[in-house]
């Protein structure tokens, strides 16, 4: 099942790299075969890219112009990303890029509603894309496969981390390295990079999260700019990239020591008392906020 949620990922980080291409980079269909063709000699060698490079060179046999532009915009599923997904929730794992990925069906799903929400938006001068922006083709096309490629990383770490929790919690010691061997013999996201993630456990069967895998976290550092300037100029031509957003988001929170969930836990003792802990002393404290606060007004 999990699996099928790493799929759902991979096929929205893949989708996103498209619209980015097209939308921003104004790549034609035979340009982005091209590039799909070329980025599965190299790290995202994989079935779902050599797919993809095959759909951008299929011409439509009823009408003019290629297939994949007549393919009406409303992704189907059939539950499994949503299974994924619930059980990260009741793991208590995070899984950002798979969560988002299914958000995108859901929303792809309101066709109806986006056509129209976009004449209303239309009409107030807010067009499909905010900015024409010149950009250069050939540097794009060199941050995308990098972008996409970390995010690929984000999403796979997510999944491995929620099957471990579903082991510990079965009792099933499951060898993670030993699944991805399994996955690279015949599955939808069977990929070269399944040998990667094989070695990093292979290396520490006890590794916490492959971002921390030294050979991931090179790959990622060496990749985190390029993937923040997608990011960024997505954001500025006003193109959804939800995957490779909160993939980014999925490592920025990671690598970080410190986060404002103090402020989070906060709230929650001030307005319901849940307690909290210290950073300098052991234990579990409570503060009454709201009277200190009044007094300190007054």
């Amino acid at each position: 099942m999990v699996h099928n949620g790493i799929e759902y990922g991979d096929m929205q980080l893949i989708a996103e790299a498209y619209d980015v291409l097209k939308s921003v980079g104004k790549l034609s269909n035979e340009e982005l075969r091209s590039v799909f063709a070329e980025w599965n000699k190299g790290e995202l060698l994989s079935f779902l890219i050599e797919i993809t490079a095959d759909i951008f060179g299929i011409k439509d046999d009823k009408g003019e112009g290629y297939l994949v532009d007549k393919v009406l915009d409303k992704t189907g599923m059939k539950g499994t990303g949503k299974w994924t997904v619930q059980q990260a929730a009741d793991l208590s794992v995070a899984a950002p890029t798979i969560a988002s990925s299914l958000d995108a069906r859901f929303l792809s799903g309101l066709k109806e509603e986006r056509v129209e929400a976009a004449k209303v938006f239309k009409a107030g001068g807010f067009g499909d894309i905010l900015t024409g922006q010149v950009v250069d083709k050939k540097q794009l096309i060199d941050d995308v496969r990098q972008a996409l490629y970390a995010s690929k990383i984000c999403s796979y770490a997510q999944g491995m981390n929620l099957i471990r929790a579903k082991s510990i919690e079965k009792g099933w010691d499951l060898k993670l390295g030993e699944l991805a061997r399994i996955w690279k013999g015949g599955c939808i996201i069977r990929a070269v990079f399944l040998d990667w993630i094989k070695k990093a456990y292979d290396r520490n069967p006890d590794l916490a999260n492959l971002l921390v895998d030294p050979e991931f976290a090179k790959e990622i550092i060496e990749r985190q700019s390029a993937w923040r300037r997608v990011v960024c100029v997505a954001i500025s031509s006003g193109i959804s990239t939800p995957g490779m957003s909160s993939s980014l988001a999925y490592f920025d929170t990671y690598r970080r020591g410190r986060l404002p969930a103090n402020l989070v836990q906060a709230q929650r003792d001030y307005f319901g008392a849940h307690t909290y802990e210290r950073v300098d002393v052991e234990g579990s404290f409570h503060t009454e906020w709201f009277k200190i606060a009044r007094q300190l007004k007054n």
